[in-house]
């Protein structure tokens, strides 16, 4: 997923992970007189390996931040509410990242100095053995983890966890376990009494039986979705707004649409956790605050925003030139390469005509939403599905993206009167925020000018990737973006544009169903030669581009700013998103 859906990163071969952890700042706008030398380039980035952890690097606590204080409060300044907190509905970035310091999962990334992971057992004493050649993992569980209420995460809590994913009313979260585990396909959950027999528990060990071989099942296990519930306190639909917490922090109040405050969980055992500090006394998130109003709050540093720090909001891009080109206001910015890949996908039940979707791609107007994003300090115009960073990824560019950033309204139209579709209306949903309505703006006059007739509607922040998950949402082109579940190209392409996964809450939402395309993803999912496996996902990547199912606007560079108060802020690659459990508040 992405900052869009699922934590926003990571790609590599079968059993090995790679992400960024470029933590490069730059300097300008790249628009403003800025130099290219001084802005991170994410085509030139590398990709660090992410490895499977030992038993000792699974045992708590977690290595002490230097320095760190004890106390204070945490605020947050971000734009909206989290539409879903129930880890079963998690798939979305923000959401991800905002349940770290309440929610565990068998396995999980432990953050380094440097903002590099490994991937190690969370509630597991390890990141899980492998048999049978990927079929069957075992994990067994630490003894002293508790809930929030002081009794003991049982195996039977585990179990239910996974059960409960095939619940109907989880219809938002990652779909691969369902997907794998044996008999999976006629299990309707937990609910009626009826247990999964592809899930075993003897002792403290649980079993999963797998349909094929996953040797990458325990990368799968520790995205936010498949963290765990409490069995006894499940509400099922009610749980999404009040989650029960195994981490270091609780949900002491929350304001749906205003705010939302942890507090200690004075039941979390730090010699059972090797992932999470837990400094702060507790932390408040905020929300109702445009990109141009958090920055001007970091910007001025003062009373609780001197404590305070974004999951979402990054510095406005109207005040990219100014903050970066400012030595010390970029002191207070943590400037990241990310893998997501930010992309429109058209409808294809709706936009049947090839040539009307490269006409799209043809009269995207990319350096106009690159100058509103922010410049070359923010993004970097993208001609592929796949980010640069991502292992796989291979520079093509079929629609002359890099010889016209600005769009070719002569070619698109050519291609519509060819089709016989000039004037052809385009309904496109954008997100209702500052930045977001500027770019519908410059889409809809760059499409109109080559031969369009474009609608634009706004919807809901909290809502919307609710809304363009539905089957009959009834718009054209959406914004939407991915990077990679965990490190597998299987996990960009399969979510995203597999005919096997439309429906409503999935995120195929181009709802692409090509039988070459399908084809070529399930060949490349058996490939376990990562360098084989690299070159097949990047074939796909082409032939996704060639039916022309999604337009790809830009890959992310990440500019979070924070308050002056805000000890040890870095960037946890396996979640792609600000360690929170690692911050401190300066005394």
């Amino acid at each position: 997923m992405s900052y869009s859906r699922r934590n926003f990163l990571i790609a590599t071969g079968v059993a090995a992970a790679s992400t960024t952890v470029l933590s490069a700042c730059g300097s300008g706008s790249g628009d403003k007189g800025a130099t290219d030398k001084n802005i991170p380039s994410v085509s030139k980035a590398k990709t660090m390996n992410i490895p499977v952890g030992t038993k000792a690097d699974s045992t708590g606590p977690a290595p002490e931040v230097a320095g760190a204080a004890k106390g204070g409060t945490v605020y947050g300044l971000d734009q909206f509410d989290m539409d879903h907190m129930d880890p079963a509905q998690i798939y979305v970035a923000t959401e991800g990242a905002i349940t770290r310091p309440i929610l565990r999962g068998l396995t999980g990334y432990k953050v380094d100095d440097n903002g590099g992971c490994t991937l190690v057992g969370d509630v597991a004493t390890d990141a899980g053995t492998m048999k049978n050649g990927g079929k069957t993992w075992s994990f067994t569980i630490k003894d002293g983890i508790k809930w929030e209420d002081g009794t003991d995460l049982s195996l039977d809590d585990v179990r239910h966890s996974f059960e409960r994913l095939f619940a109907s009313f989880v219809t938002e979260g990652p779909r691969y376990v369902q997907q794998w585990l044996v008999g999976g396909d006629k299990y309707k959950g937990p609910y009626s009494g009826k247990k999964l027999g592809s899930i075993d528990v003897s002792g403290r060990t649980i079993t999963f039986h797998l349909t094929e071989a996953r040797t990458d099942f325990n990368f799968t296990l520790a995205m936010p979705g498949y963290s765990l519930v409490n069995k006894k306190k499940d509400t099922k639909e009610k749980y999404d707004k009040r989650p029960y917490a195994l981490g270091p922090y609780k949900i002491g109040d929350r304001k749906i649409g205003k705010s939302l405050t942890y507090v200690r969980n004075e039941h979390w055992d730090p010699q059972t956790d090797s992932i999470r500090n837990a400094y702060p006394d507790q932390y408040v998130f905020q929300f109702g605050f445009e990109l141009v109003a958090s920055t001007d709050r970091y910007i001025a540093d003062q009373g609780n925003d001197q404590s305070a720090v974004s999951i979402f909001n990054e510095v406005a891009p109207e005040r990219i030139a100014q903050v970066l080109t400012n030595a010390t206001l970029k002191q207070r910015v943590l400037s990241q390469v990310d893998t997501v890949t930010y992309y429109w996908p058209i409808n294809m039940t709706r936009v049947k005509d090839l040539k009307v979707r490269q006409a799209i791609n043809y009269a995207w107007p990319h350096l106009q939403l690159q100058t509103i994003a922010g410049g070359k300090a923010a993004t970097e115009i993208a001609t592929t599905i796949l980010s640069p960073v991502t292992p796989g990824y291979e520079k093509f560019d079929l629609y002359g993206t890099d010889k016209k950033p600005g769009g070719d309204p002569v070619k698109a139209k050519a291609l519509l009167k060819e089709a016989g579709k000039v004037g052809q209306k385009l309904v496109i949903a954008y997100q209702a925020s500052d930045t977001a309505v500027k770019s519908a703006v410059a889409i809809k006059n760059a499409l109109e000018a080559a031969g369009f007739q474009v609608v634009n509607k706004q919807v809901d922040k909290s809502t919307f990737y609710t809304q363009i998950g539905k089957i009959d949402n009834g718009y054209d082109l959406f914004a939407a973006g991915w990077s990679p579940d965990w490190p597998n190209g299987y996990s960009v392409f399969y979510p995203c544009w597999s005919g096997k996964n439309i429906g409503d809450g999935r995120s195929n939402y181009a709802q692409l169903n090509d039988p070459s395309v399908n084809k070529a993803i399930d060949a490349a999912a058996k490939i376990t030669d990562p360098d084989k496996a690299n070159k097949a996902w990047g074939n796909v990547d082409r032939m996704v581009m060639e039916v022309a199912a999604v337009v790809p606007d830009y890959h992310k560079i990440r500019n979070w700013m924070y308050g002056s108060k805000i000890g040890n802020v870095v960037y946890d690659a396996g979640n792609t998103c600000i360690a929170l459990t690692k911050l401190y508040v300066k005394k």
